[in-house]
């Protein structure tokens, strides 16, 4: 069993950055996908960005790109997301996922491993 363990969430004002961490406890695939979706109240969970472990290459939600960036550091099985000029839109609880989605990759059904979640909010 691989463990996901998130840190730093909180509370911003809006245009304000945050970043967060997710720890695995081992690796998990051979070539996986790790990153972070989150869950608004009444609304369903969402991709957000997620790295290949393997070749490093990045994907975004449009409503991210070029305000987010997701990075990995390989020896710590940890990956990042840095969050820039936040709005209220951004408020959710983030979750760390770990998989092997392939091609699936904003599908969260695809994910095997899920953190506990940390809450952002973002005031306005």
């Amino acid at each position: 069993q691989v463990q996901l363990v998130e840190s730093g969430g909180g509370l911003v004002q809006a245009g304000g950055s945050l970043r967060l961490s997710c720890a695995a406890s081992r690796r998990t695939f051979t070539d996986y996908f790790m990153g972070w979706f989150r869950q608004a109240p009444g609304k369903e969970r969402e991709f957000v960005a997620v790295i290949r472990w393997n070749t490093g290459i990045e994907y975004y939600a449009d409503s991210v790109k070029g305000r987010f960036t997701v990075s990995r550091e390989d020896a710590e099985n940890t990956v990042s997301l840095q969050m820039n000029s936040l709005t209220s839109e951004d408020t959710a609880v983030y979750y760390c996922a770990a998989g092997g989605p392939s091609n699936y990759y904003k599908d969260p059904q695809r994910y095997t491993y899920w953190g506990q979640g940390t809450q952002v909010t973002v005031s306005s």
